[in-house]
């Protein structure tokens, strides 16, 4: 006889299966994908901490309840409630409640070479650049890219022409706006030509008093001699739940530097996912987190390495207060191809309060025999002589441990290239110091 096993599912899974049953019409090939997603997570569900990749962010404890899809937000509400980088000179896109705003949003006199529009209305054109979407795969199952596939509505399609350079940023506002919670799940696309250069900033925000769901996914393609910077600043509401996924194709020749800067959500987990196709190219993944209360955001990053000659750089600031909790998970895999590869990764963080806790787990996995890699990862208070020093000058010391944590977090900071960008986080990072002081 056989037994029939099913597995018990969790509250939230239930609601998710039963959303599941209105994906989202596209194109074929799209709703193949989005067919495709809706299964993978119908047969694994929400991953717990027995899935190795999730041990230390248990999406099945942690998500509690799922929140009904938000509606169309009202554009006063929006426009009140996106702030962060509005000082920033840059080309402003504001997506609200998972909706692209065409009133908030600069979408007309674009640049020559540059192609902006909404994934919705590149769905219903049936968009030639959709043929890149859900191109870059993650080796494993990963339950937040399966539902933003099966889910997403809107987003935006960004395309740059080879050769274009595109000086003033792109900025993707995303913001929360409604009465009660609700969840937002959006699909963006940018693809940078061969010898095109484009920066791309995005940034999340909502209200303090509400369970809302964030769930973004954004896919990067670069094509040979670009060069692409990514900036990505998370200050979702206190209450919030956000989850993102970041995927990289990197050509040959190439440059990609990114910097995924977290201080919002209660719960918070970005996933970078990076394969190296072109040969010589270099790729710096950087970011940091500033976490009070009981916080809990974990960064994950797999960098893949398939041809020769490539370098990667990654290093991570985590600064952790009360009894918040930092995860750094990083992986760098070296193909048996990809000789002459030299990858080192960094993650260090600073635990401020008797309760905070920080886990680390970098790896290595090489396959070739010519290659220089390392990793490392670092946990401790503030040291307690550089603490002296400035005490013994006259300083307070909450002053002189801002201060000190400024310097630390700075360090990652400053490896954002753009100056308007890097000012921005400069000045969210000193106004997260002078709240806790």
């Amino acid at each position: 006889m056989n037994a029939d096993i099913r597995p018990i599912r969790t509250p939230a899974e239930q609601a998710i299966l039963a959303s599941l049953g209105t994906v989202p019409e596209g194109g074929d090939r799209l709703a193949d994908l989005r067919r495709a997603a809706a299964r993978s997570f119908e047969e694994n569900g929400l991953p717990h901490r027995r899935v190795e990749e999730w041990k230390y962010t248990d999406l099945r404890a942690l998500m509690r309840e799922a929140v009904p899809v938000a509606g169309t937000a009202a554009v006063a509400e929006a426009e009140a409630r996106a702030r962060l980088l509005r000082g920033v000179e840059a080309r402003r896109i504001v997506i609200a409640n998972g909706a692209v705003v065409p009133e908030l949003s600069d979408l007309a006199d674009l640049e020559q070479g540059l192609v902006v529009t909404t994934f919705s209305a590149a769905v219903a054109a049936g968009d030639e650049a959709l043929s890149r979407l859900g191109g870059i795969v993650p080796s494993r199952y990963d339950a937040s890219l399966a539902l933003n596939t099966a889910l997403a509505k809107d987003g935006v399609v960004i395309t740059v022409a080879p050769g274009a350079r595109i000086e003033r940023p792109v900025h993707v506002a995303h913001v929360f706006a409604g009465a009660s919670a609700a969840a937002m799940y959006t699909r963006s696309l940018v693809v940078v030509g061969a010898g095109a250069a484009l920066t791309y900033a995005e940034s999340f925000e909502g209200p303090d008093g509400l369970a809302y769901q964030a769930n973004a996914a954004t896919e990067f393609v670069v094509g040979d001699e670009a060069h692409l910077d990514v900036v990505r600043l998370q200050e979702d509401g206190a209450s919030a739940f956000h989850l993102a996924t970041l995927l990289f194709d990197v050509g040959r020749d190439s440059q990609v530097h990114t910097f995924t800067f977290s201080l919002g959500a209660s719960v918070a987990r970005t996933s970078l996912y990076a394969t190296l196709s072109g040969a010589d190219s270099h790729v710096g993944f950087n970011g940091a987190s500033l976490l009070k209360g009981r916080q809990h955001a974990d960064t994950t990053l797999y960098v893949d390495h398939q041809v020769p000659g490539c370098e990667s750089r990654e290093l991570f600031k985590h600064v952790l207060d009360d009894a918040s909790r930092g995860v750094f998970q990083g992986k760098i895999v070296v193909r048996q191809a990809a000789q002459k590869t030299d990858g080192r990764m960094m993650s260090r963080a600073l635990v401020l309060g008797d309760e905070a806790e920080m886990d680390n787990k970098p790896e290595l996995e090489i396959f070739a025999d010519d290659v220089q890699c390392g990793h490392g990862a670092t946990c401790g208070a503030i040291d307690d002589e550089l603490l002296f020093y400035l005490r013994a000058r006259g300083i307070p010391m909450k002053e002189a441990q801002s201060l000190l944590v400024q310097a630390f977090v700075g360090e990652a900071i400053e490896t954002v290239e753009h100056e308007g960008l890097r000012e921005a986080l400069i000045e969210r990072a000193e106004s997260w110091l002078a709240a806790r002081a």
